[in-house]
């Protein structure tokens, strides 16, 4: 079964947060990562069922975490995902706001209000600027709206 983009974004994170310190416990693992306790609970004991993981005690009560060489060959591809994700993602969100900003050109429009903060809304000035389509705050023109991982294009005012 091939793991979802969100539990491989938690298991990279787990892996390089183990990296970094072997003696991490659960507990903290779960604040680092925004996840409930028991989230980190079930990933790490599937890490170590796949084998790419060992918990070895190191106290009475506290384990220390160890990535085997399965465990780092696994961390690579995880991270190889999450680079090809990103910018096939950055590549999508840069042609969806070229095809806004085309839209808005055929209407005589040479700016455009960009509502959002986040990196998509950065990709959305980017291509902007690159388009030769003035950012701007006011006025009624086209507004490109950020709403998570999609630009809409609001004409309401503009017309």
């Amino acid at each position: 079964m091939e793991l979802d983009q969100t539990q491989e974004k938690r298991e990279l994170a787990l892996l390089d947060q183990i990296n970094s310190d072997p003696d991490i416990t659960q507990a903290n693992l779960a604040g680092k990562l925004d996840v409930a306790v028991g989230t980190v609970n079930w990933h790490l004991k599937r890490l170590i069922a796949k084998g790419y993981v060992k918990a070895k005690r190191a106290q009475r009560k506290k384990l220390r975490y160890i990535i085997t060489p399965e465990g780092l060959a696994l961390r690579a591809r995880l991270t190889v995902n999450y680079i090809e994700n990103q910018m096939r993602l950055y590549s999508q969100t840069r042609q969806q706001v070229k095809n806004l900003l085309g839209e808005i050109k055929k209407l005589g429009y040479g700016e455009v209000r960009v509502e959002g903060d986040s990196e998509i809304a950065d990709v959305c000035r980017l291509t902007c600027l690159e388009q030769g389509i003035d950012i701007v705050d006011k006025g009624s023109i086209p507004i490109l709206e950020v709403q998570g991982y999609t630009v809409i294009l609001n004409l309401g005012q503009a017309l």
